[in-house]
């Protein structure tokens, strides 16, 4: 006769077969592995909790050696032929699959798009404000937009923007290249910049 039992936030079936009370995963996530009586495949293929290769063998005796060892019989590769199952702690094992995960969201790095505003009037110092700035912004790993506004009867004078951009860009050569070359769009003129590549 079957039953259930709760152990913690855990569910556990009372197998007919052992007459004791063996987790079951959720299959409210569709990426749960199969676990235990779960598992239903003619013959699977087991490694024990230590690594050792135990051979091929029918899932009820190899959810019997699990069991023996208070612990879990996962199916960690569905596709192989046949599919192999490992025994371990499940618990244990989402828990240290969802640390790595989360290890490896925090390790990526977020690109960001840094925008570097110059005029066609701006002063040595400043610029060179500007340009230091930005050697911190491609030191970090992020891009860069660098425009010029121009105002008024400076539409004029847009060769004078495009001279500013050359500037810039030889003010940062080594660490920087140029992924857009300066272009006019409206009363802006814009260029796009990425981190110079490690030699």
């Amino acid at each position: 006769m079957f039953g259930g039992c709760f152990y913690g936030s855990r569910f556990y079936h009372l197998s007919d077969t052992c007459g004791r009370c063996i987790p079951i995963a959720s299959n409210s996530n569709s990426k749960e592995l199969e676990i235990n009586e779960q598992i239903r495949d003619k013959e699977v293929r087991v490694i024990g909790a230590d690594g050792a290769q135990l051979g091929i063998m029918s899932p009820r005796d190899a959810l019997r050696m699990a069991i023996e060892k208070d612990l879990d019989l996962v199916k960690i590769a569905p596709t192989a032929k046949p599919p192999v199952c490992k025994i371990l702690d499940y618990g244990k094992y989402r828990f240290e699959q969802q640390k790595k995960e989360k290890e490896a969201k925090k390790n990526q790095k977020v690109v960001e798009v840094k925008e570097i505003r110059l005029s066609l009037n701006i002063d040595t110092n400043d610029f060179n404000t500007k340009v230091n700035q930005a050697a911190k912004f491609l030191q970090q790993g992020h891009k860069l937009k660098v425009s010029i506004r121009f105002r008024g009867r400076e539409m004029a004078h847009t060769s004078l923007g495009l001279e500013m951009h050359n500037r810039f860009a030889e003010a940062l050569a080594g660490k920087a290249v140029i992924d857009k070359q300066p272009k006019l769009e409206g009363r802006s003129m814009m260029m796009f910049m990425s981190p110079a590549p490690n030699k």
